[in-house]
Formats: C-alpha cells, structure tokens, sequence
C-alpha cells in the first residue's frame, strides 16, 4: 500500500536539494541517461543566478511519499512569450516523476492551479526553463544516449503526462548521420555547383569563427538565430543579457572551425554551428563541473568525434539566396578534418518542412522525436 501523497511547494534549502536530485533518482538504472550539468540545472530553475530569470516567474513542486520524494515540476509564467505571440500561455518544466500516475497528475495540477491564479488559460510543456534550451518529453528513440544539450527521459513519461488531459503541441526531431553520409555530401558535384554559384553572383563568403573575438562572435550567432527564427513555431527572442550568458557558457565548448559565418559585403547574414557531443564526459564527472570536471570535460577535445549541429540560420532577407548551401558545404571540411565519425541534425521542428526534406535528401535518418504538450485551463 502506498504511503499517502503530498504536494508541497519548494521553499526551503532541504526541499531545493531534494528537487534539484530528483533526475538521479528517476533515471537511476537508465544506461542511455546523461545528468545535467548541475550547476546549470541550479541555475536555469531559479535557484541560482541567470538572466532568464529577470522576465519570467516560477514555483517550483516536489510530490512526497512520506519522507521520499517522487517528482518535481516548476511552474513557469513567461510574458515575454504571451507578448511576443499574442497568447495568454502558461508553461511547466524540469518534470522529472516516478511511474506513478497520482504524483504526476498531482504535480502537474499544483502547476496548473499557479497558472490558473496568475490568469492563464493553458498550460504548455515541458520547458527548462524556456524554449531556448532545453525543452519537450522523449516520446521516441530511447534505445541511444542523447546528444549535448538534448533531453531523455524513461518511456512512461508521455503515459503519465496524456493521462494528466495533454495533448500534442508540436514535436521535434532529431536526424542521424555518419562519417560516410558527409564524405558524399562532400562529393556531390551538384551541390558543390550550387555553392559556388551562389558565392559568385551574390558575394557570399563564409568565413570561421574568430576566437580572438569571441564575445562579439556569438553575439552575431545569437542576433542572427533571433531574428532568422521569428516565424518559427513558438520562437522567442533571447534578450542581450541571455546572450552574453551563452558567449560566456560556451566560450570554452564551441571549436571555432566547427562554427562558420556568412557574410555579404561585410554584412553577417548567416550561422551555422557544430557542437562536439560532450555527453559522454558529463555522464563520466556525474555532472559536477567543479573543483574538477572542467579539466575533463575539456580535455583532448579531438576525441570527440559525435558532432550536432544545432542550427542553421540566415536572415529572411537572404533566405532564397542559397546561403544556406554555402554554410552547409563550408562545415564539411572542418567536420572530417576533426575526425567526426557521426553526426546528429537536431532539433528540426515537424513544421520546418524544408529543413526537414533536405536532411533527409542528404541521407540522414529520423530516429528521435520530442514532444511538446498542451492542456487547456
């Protein structure tokens, strides 16, 4: 029989560590499963400092059973999204539960009745804390371990979740591609015709990132991955407090051959970056970067050879030019003289059907999907 349920907001140090473990005692047994760098998860709950916290509001959740904890939810209330779409949305995050379907709903209720008193008519998740990082329930793929900076959770979570009344949102993808899809892409006479096409009618050069000048470097990828990303389902614009936070994250992650620029005239107008797959690195440090992680983290960055490449961005004004061929083909080079062996294309939204055919007409093959749920209120 099982001790009675309780859900009790977190506003305590005790409960703060209990909340922030809960990943660890879920997970406990998954081998695919990779922990979050702790103190960034501390961080992006709003238990520690960062700039997303000066526009959204939360309350965080713990579900008890007795003394043991056995899920956690934050509440999220994010204007700057309701203001940027026109919506009157409420969101929920960092779920993390037992196979228990009376604490999830338990859990997710205690979000909706917060969101419900600050005047919310739905509520959508899972965010953490928002969509520009991590986001969405693994619904497909749990046989394979996560790339960086992409979630995994146990099968049963969208069970527990559509049980609580959510629906499908939106899903994600992820696309799969090895050493040999990029040697061939290399190859592709057409390809390389369209590049070099494009680079002499329109002037298009595309150049690495310059570590000598790295804060303003990744500006520029932000403030193009801002403005190129307006029309996308559920986009909103980083605030330039949230983009010298990221610089400042990933000043020591990103290999500047593996990030490129493309420029017209001078003019920055389209990114693309790789991200080595340091998952495997964080799984070994459990997720404690200090006193010690960062060394191993860092260390013989030419051992990584899993690579994803998050994103590829042109300005809407250059979007029909081909900019994104010539980025495209310019991250090739790099790639294989890094010694990447495989490669994963994520997320690509179900809605970005462009993206989507030309992965999947290069070679690479759908094997996640994420899903984001809604729930009227």
């Amino acid at each position: 029989m099982p001790r009675p349920l309780r859900v009790e907001p977190v506003t305590n140090r005790y409960q703060r560590r209990d909340w922030l473990e809960m990943p660890w005692k879920v997970n406990v047994g998954d081998p695919c499963w990779v922990p979050p760098l702790r103190d960034t998860q501390k961080k992006l709950a709003g238990f520690g400092r960062h700039p997303i916290w000066d526009n959204i509001r939360g309350q965080a959740y713990l579900a008890m059973r007795g003394p043991e904890p056995v899920g956690r939810i934050l509440a999220i209330d994010n204007p700057t999204h309701n203001e940027f779409h026109e919506e009157n949305t409420g969101f929920f995050g960092f779920f993390e539960c037992r196979d228990d379907p009376e604490a999830a709903a338990g859990l997710l209720k205690a979000a909706e009745d917060w969101l419900r008193e600050r005047g919310r008519a739905s509520a959508r998740g899972p965010f953490n804390p928002a969509i520009n990082y991590e986001f969405g329930v693994l619904i497909e793929g749990f046989d394979t371990p996560p790339y960086f900076l992409l979630t995994h959770n146990p099968p049963y979570y969208q069970r527990l979740i559509e049980a609580a009344g959510y629906g499908k949102a939106h899903d994600m993808y992820a696309y799969r591609g090895d050493v040999s899809m990029l040697d061939a892409v290399s190859k592709d006479k057409k390809l390389i015709t369209v590049d070099q096409m494009v680079r002499e009618r329109f002037g298009v050069k595309v150049r690495p990132m310059d570590p000598k000048n790295f804060g303003r470097e990744v500006e520029t990828f932000l403030t193009i991955y801002n403005q190129a990303m307006v029309e996308t389902w559920g986009h909103c614009p980083m605030t330039r407090d949230e983009v010298v936070h990221f610089a400042k994250d990933l000043r020591q992650l990103l290999v500047p051959e593996l990030a490129r620029i493309a420029e017209v005239d001078g003019r920055p107008v389209g990114c693309v970056f790789g991200l080595l797959d340091y998952n495997p690195r964080i799984k070994e440090i459990d997720g404690r970067l200090f006193p010690f992680g960062w060394v191993k983290l860092l260390a013989n960055r030419k051992g990584l050879k899993r690579i994803r490449l998050v994103s590829t961005n042109v300005l809407p004004e250059y979007q029909s030019w081909g900019v994104g061929v010539c980025l495209t083909v310019s991250m090739l080079e790099p790639a294989l003289a890094h010694g990447v062996t495989d490669c994963e294309f994520s997320w690509i939204l179900e809605s970005n059907d462009l993206s989507r055919k030309t992965v999947e007409k290069g070679g690479a093959l759908r094997y996640k999907t994420w899903r984001v749920f809604e729930k009227e209120l």
